[in-house]
């Protein structure tokens, strides 16, 4: 299949991180241990793959709590899809844990 999106191992551990809850830069650095240079140009591709999508929230929540604005993501179906290849295809993945507790 030509259609197919073959992913690094970085970027399916980042896929993976924001199916399991991890929604935003700094928690997914936390949750993966990558630094922020690898995070958010990895962040940006997903993006303009369509393998995740992403909003803003509320200015008037982030000043609330007195920190910049976050930008959240989320798996998308095809990032859902290419996920479950790319479980297959570093069967690793598996073993890390994927959900917040």
């Amino acid at each position: 299949m030509s259609g197919d999106i073959n992913l690094t191992h970085t970027s399916a551990l980042i896929l993976q991180t924001i199916g399991g809850g991890y929604l935003y830069g700094f928690d997914i650095m936390e949750a993966t241990g990558l630094p922020s240079g690898t995070v958010y140009p990895a962040l940006r591709r997903l993006e303009q793959l369509a393998l995740i999508q992403s909003r803003w929230e509320k200015e008037s929540k982030a000043l609330a709590e007195q920190r910049p604005a976050r930008k959240y993501y989320k798996l998308t179906a095809l990032g859902e899809k290419t996920l479950g290849k790319s479980m297959q295809r570093y069967p690793l993945l598996k073993h890390l844990k994927g959900a917040r507790s």
